[in-house]
């Protein structure tokens, strides 16, 4: 492989964040001009019926010339949702809402549960299905 590949591809500093099924990479790198730009990728774990899994990535090149506006869209459409919508995470709040819908219309025990209902019992939900 030529010099210029391998400066192209050369990670200057990186760093990996886990959010459950995704993880997202932020990759620093090196233009062919010696400049940088950086990466984010994420990545999904998705599992076969077989049980063997595979990954689907997406991934954004941001360069320099960007990075204010970048910046400053990102942080505006952060503050919009956190001022409509609060910091909880909704899908938390609904999990609540349908422990004690079930517990309230549950005419055997008529007890509050305060154990999480089983994974299997929600539908996971993939936007890229929509």
């Amino acid at each position: 492989m030529s010099d210029n590949y391998m400066m192209e591809r050369e990670e200057i500093h990186s760093k990996v964040m886990r959010a459950g099924r995704r993880t997202y990479f932020f990759d620093v790198r090196a233009t062919k001009a010696g400049d940088y730009y950086l990466t984010i990728t994420e990545s999904k774990k998705f599992t076969n019926d077989d049980g063997s899994f595979h990954y689907k990535k997406h991934k954004i090149y941001l360069y320099k010339e960007d990075f204010s506006e970048f910046k400053d869209s990102l942080n505006e459409m952060i503050s919009f949702i956190i001022d409509e919508k609060g910091e909880e995470v909704i899908s938390d709040r609904h999990q609540k809402d349908y422990q004690k819908e079930d517990s309230d219309s549950n005419p055997i025990t008529n007890t509050t549960s305060t154990e999480e209902p089983s994974s299997s019992s929600f539908t996971d939900v993939d936007f890229d299905d929509i």
